[in-house]
């Protein structure tokens, strides 16, 4: 396996083993120029790597506005290998295509489905990549491969018990507590095998010098059972970690969030209107 100068195309990568630190990108969202020079900061601070993770909140419309300002900041310094989205499945890619491409030919070489995922939300990153010249790669488990993975015991094995514990709770939450629970474990094995998808796909996209930007969601790019658990038993042990970033919509204050070892960093966004999405399962029961 290649050593840690080899992974990055010579030089060295500071290993980032400290909790996260807080950042908060609130006070200059509404301004473009000054949110690209926070995103150049914060990019600075954490350091180069050939893994970039950012792990947002779906619903969340500064998410994707802080991933359109990373992707156009990385573009721009010649940094950014590939977008690698959980947003469309693996095998499917923008690399074909010209960076004046049309919409329409982006979303057909992705197969996009507006209905889970909404273009009008992820449009604008997948487009500011493609029009930067940069690749849009998807990552995600295919469908047609999820029952197949759902009676595969082997996907178990992969997650220590506690991670696969906390996975099936998570689950559980998910779905509003209304799943039996003889389902919670193949539906984390759907959850395992996506994240090992994108974790494959993060290192089949790997460019010596570059970084490759895996947008997902939060739960997906978290350390202990996330895509980073999954790259780093992919790239073996000489394989520097990626940077991990998890977008949080919060009103806190910086100092009332908790840094926690799953990320290398949490930049703070507005909050989201909170959602019951249990409301209409719990009338009907």
């Amino acid at each position: 396996m290649a050593g840690i100068g080899a992974w990055l195309g010579g030089g060295s990568v500071p290993v980032r083993a400290a909790p996260s630190v807080v950042a908060d990108a609130r006070p200059v969202l509404p301004d473009a120029p000054a949110l690209a020079a926070w995103v150049e900061q914060q990019i600075q601070a954490l350091g180069p790597a050939p893994w970039w993770l950012l792990g947002e909140q779906h619903d969340a419309d500064a998410h994707q506005t802080l991933q359109v300002a990373v992707v156009r900041v990385l573009a721009g310094q010649g940094a950014l290998a590939a977008v690698v989205l959980e947003m469309a499945e693996r095998g499917r890619d923008s690399g074909s295509l010209r960076p004046d491409a049309p919409e329409e030919a982006v979303r057909q070489a992705l197969a996009w489905h507006d209905a889970g995922w909404p273009w009008a939300r992820y449009g604008p990153v997948v487009m500011a990549a493609v029009r930067a010249g940069v690749p849009v790669v998807g990552a995600n488990l295919p469908r047609a491969q999820h029952h197949a993975v759902m009676a595969d015991a082997d996907w178990d094995t992969l997650l220590p018990a506690d991670g696969l514990h906390a996975l099936e709770r998570l689950i559980d939450t998910a779905h509003c507590g209304v799943l039996p629970a003889a389902q919670l474990r193949p539906m984390a094995r759907i959850q395992i095998a996506r994240d090992d998808s994108m974790a494959a796909t993060l290192l089949a996209q790997h460019t010596p010098g570059r970084t490759v930007l895996l947008i997902t969601g939060a739960q997906h790019a978290r350390r202990p059972y996330g895509v980073p658990l999954h790259l780093a038993r992919r790239a073996g042990p000489a394989a520097p970690a990626p940077r991990v970033v998890e977008l949080v919509a919060s009103d806190d204050a910086p100092a009332a969030l908790v840094p926690t070892a799953a990320a290398d960093a949490l930049w703070l966004t507005p909050a989201v209107p909170p959602v019951d999405h249990c409301a209409g399962l719990r009338a009907r029961r």
